[in-house]
């Protein structure tokens, strides 16, 4: 059983998976004061919970922009499982050139989420297509894959609940909202105000940005979405066309499978 594992700002996702099948998921908050007991307490309970047992994990993928918890969870995976973890960072087999221009900068979850989205849309008809993944995490990022596989780059927003958080914070008669879809663009209280601003405001950043950068292009791309709160806005755009929330552990899946001792994709 393959355990991978997608440590982000705000979540640590936790997926296992059965060769190409994911048979259970899950998330933790991301605590830079848990030890690697307690995070080992929790994983352990949490796959007792979905009926899998810890000592039936043979390989371990982990992809992290928190470098803290990286060595954190690694010796957590090593003394519960026995299995060292294979970690995306340079060096790593992606299978998808990096065209930045310093490779080193590119968060390991970028390259997990191109790899992935690459692989849904190869095969499709009139394909290979270019990929555009907009991911709605702490951040809300946009990354470019080209036809040939390659990762182009991309652009990074803030996260739609950093903006809400920070209307909160530094305006003083604007209160929290909960981010659900106001009936209207058009506001007519307070809060319907802010959540159409918030959330149709990003659906409309969505739309603008992938319209850039499709100007740019020279060939056609697909657009995928991911992340908490992809579901919510991607129908409010235009050019979303698919949304999977497990895009990143799909894509753990797939890279761990490309490096020696790894369970092909």
């Amino acid at each position: 059983m393959l355990l991978a594992i997608d440590i982000g700002n705000t979540h640590i996702s936790v997926g296992t998976y059965k060769e190409a099948t994911l048979v259970a998921d899950f998330r933790l908050s991301t605590d830079h004061r848990r030890t690697e007991d307690e995070y080992g307490v929790l994983l352990d309970l949490l796959l007792k919970d979905a009926g899998i047992n810890l000592h039936e994990v043979g390989a371990v993928v982990i992809a992290s922009v928190v470098p803290p918890l990286s060595e954190v969870l690694k010796r957590m995976v090593v003394r519960r499982t026995g299995v060292e973890p294979l970690l995306v960072e340079p060096g790593v087999k992606t299978g998808m050139p990096v065209l930045y221009d310093n490779p080193r900068e590119v968060g390991a979850d970028r390259i997990v989420n191109g790899v992935a989205a690459y692989e849904r849309f190869r095969d499709e008809p009139g394909g290979p297509h270019g990929v555009i993944v907009v991911d709605f995490g702490t951040a809300t990022t946009f990354d470019l894959v080209s036809p040939r596989g390659e990762y182009m780059g991309g652009a990074i927003a803030p996260g739609v609940k950093i903006a809400a958080d920070a209307l909160f914070e530094r305006a003083a008669k604007l209160p929290r909202v909960d981010l659900v879809l106001p009936p209207s663009a058009v506001g007519k209280t307070t809060i319907a105000s802010m959540q159409s601003g918030i959330l149709y405001g990003y659906a409309g950043l969505v739309d603008g940005m992938v319209s850039r950068m499709r100007a740019e292009l020279s060939f056609e791309v697909r657009v995928i979405a991911t992340g908490g709160l992809a579901s919510l806005i991607a129908g409010c755009t235009q050019v979303i066309e698919a949304v999977d929330d497990y895009l990143t552990l799909e894509g753990l899946r797939i890279i761990h499978g490309r490096n020696p001792g790894g369970v092909r994709a």
